[in-house]
């Protein structure tokens, strides 16, 4: 496995859960499970993929740019998570942020798959791209043992 296939594991399941989460109502259980099951998906894909994809892809100058806009959209994705927990669930303004938040991480997802992945596949060779994955693979399953 190398790490692009590694990552769009995780990112099918991002997208999975923003569909189902902006078609809960209220403040619901439903609601409440599905968002912090999400914001733990988020937050622990975006720490294992800086480390095991972007900080790699800095130390190329084709690749550093790219690099960093990507983990600036992180920042961003964590900046509306923040909005929604300190939103009521049962606030009108709760859906526009989760609607918001779809729409800006479902954004982040295709650019990562249609211009990270192929610009760091141009600089990673395939022993690279496969340790990579154990590095990421190995992230995830710390962070979410802890």
């Amino acid at each position: 496995m190398t790490i692009f296939e590694a990552l769009r594991e995780s990112h099918d399941k991002q997208r999975q859960l923003l569909e189902l989460l902006v078609k809960t109502h209220g403040d619901s259980e439903g609601r409440d499970e599905l968002f912090k099951r999400l914001r733990a998906e988020l937050e622990n894909h975006a720490a294992a993929e800086e480390r095991a994809l972007y900080i790699p892809m800095m130390e190329y100058d084709m690749t550093q740019e790219k690099a960093r806009h990507s983990v600036a959209e992180h920042h961003e994705i964590d900046e509306l998570i923040e909005t929604l927990e300190s939103t009521e669930y049962d606030s009108p303004g709760w859906l526009a942020s989760a609607k918001k938040l779809q729409h800006l991480v479902t954004h982040h997802l295709e650019e990562e798959e249609q211009e990270v992945f192929q610009l760091a596949g141009r600089v990673l060779d395939d022993a690279h791209k496969t340790s990579l994955a154990k590095t990421y693979q190995q992230e995830m399953e710390a962070r979410h043992a802890s």
